[in-house]
């Protein structure tokens, strides 16, 4: 006759005085094992208490479901700087139509500081316009494409806070298509948040924040290299990109997207610093991915030792970026 293990009797209360008929019979060894996964798994778990950032509205979702890990003011109303882009990026990516010719018109350059200097009669396809929005953030690419797209700026501006309510965006308004600062153009946390999932299940659009650097080829044939402003995207294997954002009242702002074992993240940090904004966001990732903060990669020492192309030597040496004049504020 086969030995049987030993029996381990537990009583299950159910509110209510012990009776025998609450009883059940679980095998030790069985016990035995399920506390040994349980402690195994543990460390595996996301850690309770997310990491101290600084920000004055932070949001983590779920980039899949929407459910929402971790929020501190995520309702309150400031400008939110070039993150809003993935909103222009998100509309000009459904309306299609990429290879598209896009003529630069002389307005187009009314965005300073931050631009590509494209010369007024210039044309360049949708696609590379917005693959040049979302790696280097050039206001004047912006305003280039909410014109095209929506036939104006002001009713592109429409387009913008039509989709931000189809989105669920609710608490926010949009007044150009670039973040610089502007009377009543406001958003939230979680209304960025909403805006980024969208933003994140484009297909269009995913690779191409993951872009580090892009070659750039003006309409004269000389091509300058453009950086990706998010350099937690740059420095963390992990990070999958979105946008980067400031101005002197948005201050220094983030929408970051990370990846890891199958679960997919956003990051939203408003009003923080530039000493904080990209590590805080890597932090968040990892608390939000269930990675130790210390985690490191071959792929981010990988990463640094990449040296740019160097652009081809043209009297233009500084196309992407303009000296702010006074009374204008950077968004990038």
């Amino acid at each position: 006759m086969p030995l049987r293990p030993p029996l381990l009797q537990i009583r299950l209360q159910h509110h209510q005085p012990d009776f025998p008929e609450y009883s059940q019979m679980i095998p030790a060894q069985t016990l035995r094992l399920t506390v040994l996964i349980l402690i195994t798994c543990t460390p595996l778990l996301r850690s309770a208490q997310p990491p101290d950032v600084k920000g004055a509205s932070v949001v983590v979702v779920d980039a899949m479901t929407g459910e929402v890990l971790y929020q501190r003011n995520p309702d309150e109303k400031r400008p939110v700087g070039s993150t809003q882009k993935l909103l222009t990026s998100l509309i000009v990516a459904e309306k299609g139509d990429l290879d598209k010719e896009v003529t630069i018109d002389p307005s187009d350059e009314n965005a300073e500081p931050t631009t590509l200097q494209l010369k007024p009669g210039t044309s360049y396809t949708r696609g590379i316009l917005l693959t040049a929005l979302l790696v280097k953030s050039p206001n004047d690419v912006a305003r280039a494409l909410g014109r095209d797209t929506g036939g104006s700026l002001d009713d592109f501006a429409q387009l913008m806070n039509q989709k931000a309510a189809s989105l669920g965006a609710t608490s926010s308004h949009f007044v150009n298509p670039n973040g610089l600062p502007a009377d009543n153009q406001y958003s939230t946390a979680a209304d960025m948040a909403k805006i980024a999932r969208a933003a994140y299940a484009n297909t269009t659009l995913r690779p191409i924040m993951v872009t580090k650097y892009l070659p750039f080829h003006y309409a004269d044939g000389h091509v300058h290299m453009l950086r990706n402003t998010n350099q937690t995207m740059r420095e963390n294997w992990f990070c999958t990109g979105m946008k980067t954002g400031y101005t002197d009242k948005a201050k220094h702002c983030l929408v970051s997207s990370g990846s890891y074992n199958g679960k997919d993240v956003i990051t939203v940090i408003l009003g923080s610093t530039k000493e904080r904004i990209f590590t805080d966001s890597a932090r968040m990732l990892k608390w939000a991915l269930g990675l130790p903060q210390e985690t490191k990669s071959p792929a981010v020492k990988a990463t640094r030792k990449i040296r740019k192309p160097s652009p081809t030597p043209t009297p233009r040496s500084s196309h992407h970026k303009k000296n702010s004049p006074s009374g204008n504020q950077p968004t990038t």
